[in-house]
């Protein structure tokens, strides 16, 4: 993919690093000249320094080649700018980090996929590995509920528990559902008859309600 991003802060650094491994084709746009020749320095991609929200610049990053846009600026209003003109080069990926979510509206208006509040997204991930270590991952779905990747424990209560009775004995609580499983280098679907086994990894779906709950059923640590 050939992929312009803007912004090399905290969040656009470890976007470049990714991209620029996954052997993308990579243009990146900084305005401030120290970062910028912190990342010419490292990565193999094309570096500008130069203000993104100047229609010239996003030529001179042949943004007609680009198959997405992608804004990491800490501001907004920036971001906002720069989608505008990318979605009048017909790009058609624009990705972008929004910090207030009053501007939500107008970065859906323009047709953009949002990153909502990445500090927030940072501070939640840091606060679930604090109280809940058994959770290796896990992703807000929304203010409600979400996944969580666990491994299941020994003396766990879904330890050796089939799949199709652990909601009659109470061992699965309500409002918690087992998604997917890895055992091994395996990954499946699980299902009825499938016997959950220590050592698995499984994603559940749970609302916040049952969330301690889900994760002392799979690694027998509550909150």
């Amino acid at each position: 993919m050939y992929i312009v991003i803007i912004g090399a802060g905290s969040i656009g650094s470890n976007l470049i690093d990714l991209a620029v491994r996954d052997g993308n084709d990579v243009v990146v746009i900084e305005r401030d000249e120290e970062r910028a020749n912190g990342v010419a320095a490292e990565y193999d991609c094309l570096v500008l320094n130069a203000d993104a929200t100047k229609n010239g610049t996003l030529v001179d990053a042949e943004i007609d080649r680009a198959d997405a846009v992608i804004s990491t600026t800490d501001v907004d209003a920036v971001n906002i700018m720069v989608m505008l003109l990318a979605q009048e080069h017909d790009v058609p990926n624009l990705v972008s980090v929004v910090h207030d979510t009053e501007n939500l509206p107008v970065f859906e208006k323009i047709g953009v996929t949002l990153i909502e509040n990445p500090q927030r997204l940072i501070a939640d991930y840091l606060y679930h590995s604090v109280r809940y270590p058994g959770v290796s991952d896990f992703v807000d779905l929304d203010d409600e509920t979400e996944l969580v990747e666990l491994t299941v424990a020994e003396d766990a209560p879904m330890s050796d528990q089939p799949l199709e009775r652990a909601n009659e004995t109470g061992a699965l609580p309500e409002g918690c559902l087992v998604v997917a499983l890895k055992r091994g280098e395996e990954i499946r679907a699980p299902r009825g008859e499938t016997t959950i086994r220590a050592g698995d990894q499984v994603t559940v779906f749970t609302d916040d309600a049952a969330l301690s709950d889900a994760v002392a059923a799979f690694t027998g640590d509550r909150a």
